[in-house]
C-alpha cells in the first residue's frame, strides 16, 4: 500500500491541482497543440525506428554467439541508465554541426541538429532499448525448436523469420513497440540538448510543459495531466492487447 501510495498520490495532486475552469482554453493553446502535435509524430517516427533497427538487434542478440556479444548488449542498454542529457550532448557530438558525422553530413547540405530529425534521433535513442529489451527476453523464452522444425520442412530463413519466428514473439513486440513510443512521447533531456526548443520544430510536449512551468503554473499542470492522461491509456492498450495476442498465439 506504501508502494501504491508513493506512485498515486502525486498523480492525484496534480488533479487536484487542475484549473478546471479554465482547461480546455489551457490545452488548446496555439503552443500547446503545436508541442502535441510535434511530440505525436516524433513519437510514431521514433517507434517506427525502433521497430526497424531494434527487431534485427534482438534477434542478433538473442539467436546468435559472437566474441563481444555481453559488451554489445550492455552498449544497446546502456540508454536505460544513461541521463539524458548526456544522451543528447553525444548524439550532439556525433550529428551536431561540428560531430563526427555531422561536419560530413553539412558538407552535403544535411543539417541534423536542432531540427525535426534531431528529436526523431534523439527519443529512438533513449527508447529503443524497450524494444530489445522486451523481444530478447520473448525470443529466449520461446526458444529455437519452432524454429527448427520450419527449417527441416524446408522453409527459408526469411519465410521461418515471417510465419514462425515473428508471429510466436508478436505480444512482446507489440508491447516493446507501445512502450517505446511512450518512452518517446515523454523524453525530455537528450531532445532539449541535442534538437533544442524551438516553437513548432523541436518543442515537444514535455519542453512545453518545462517552459510554461515558470510563466504559467496553470498551463504546465493541465498539460501535465494530458501527458499522465495519455501515459495511462498507452499502458492500458498494452497490456490489454498483449493480453489479447497472447490468447490468440496460445
Amino acid at each position: 500500500m506504501v508502494g501504491a501510495a508513493l506512485v498515486v498520490l502525486p498523480l492525484v495532486a496534480i488533479v487536484a491541482r487542475v484549473d478546471w475552469a479554465h482547461f480546455v482554453p489551457l490545452i488548446t493553446s496555439e503552443s500547446s497543440l503545436a508541442a502535441l502535435s510535434l511530440g505525436l509524430r516524433t513519437s510514431l517516427a521514433a517507434t517506427a525506428l525502433c521497430v526497424l533497427l531494434g527487431v534485427p538487434l534482438a534477434l542478433t542478440l538473442a539467436r546468435t554467439s559472437f566474441r563481444g556479444q555481453r559488451i554489445l548488449r550492455a552498449l544497446v542498454l546502456l540508454p536505460l541508465v544513461l541521463p539524458p542529457v548526456v544522451g543528447g550532448l553525444a548524439l550532439l557530438y556525433t550529428f551536431g554541426r561540428r560531430g563526427m558525422l555531422g561536419a560530413p553530413l553539412r558538407e552535403l547540405g544535411v543539417d541534423i541538429a536542432f531540427s525535426p530529425t534531431a528529436v526523431v534521433l534523439a527519443q529512438t535513442f533513449v527508447a529503443m532499448p524497450f524494444l530489445v529489451v522486451s523481444l530478447e527476453g520473448a525470443l529466449r523464452t520461446v526458444g529455437t525448436r519452432y524454429e527448427a522444425v520450419g527449417a527441416t520442412l524446408g522453409a527459408r530463413p526469411t519465410t521461418v523469420l515471417r510465419r514462425v519466428t515473428l508471429p510466436l514473439v508478436l505480444p512482446a513486440l507489440v508491447s516493446g513497440a507501445v512502450l517505446s513510443f511512450a518512452r518517446a512521447l515523454g523524453e525530455f533531456g537528450a531532445t532539449l540538448t541535442f534538437a533544442g526548443s524551438l516553437q513548432g520544430t523541436t518543442r515537444t510536449l514535455p519542453l512545453e510543459i518545462y517552459l510554461q512551468r515558470e510563466t504559467d503554473p496553470d498551463a504546465a499542470v493541465a498539460l501535465s495531466l494530458v501527458l499522465v492522461v495519455v501515459a495511462v491509456v498507452i499502458v492500458a492498450v498494452t497490456y490489454r492487447g498483449r493480453g489479447s495476442l497472447m490468447g490468440r498465439t496460445g
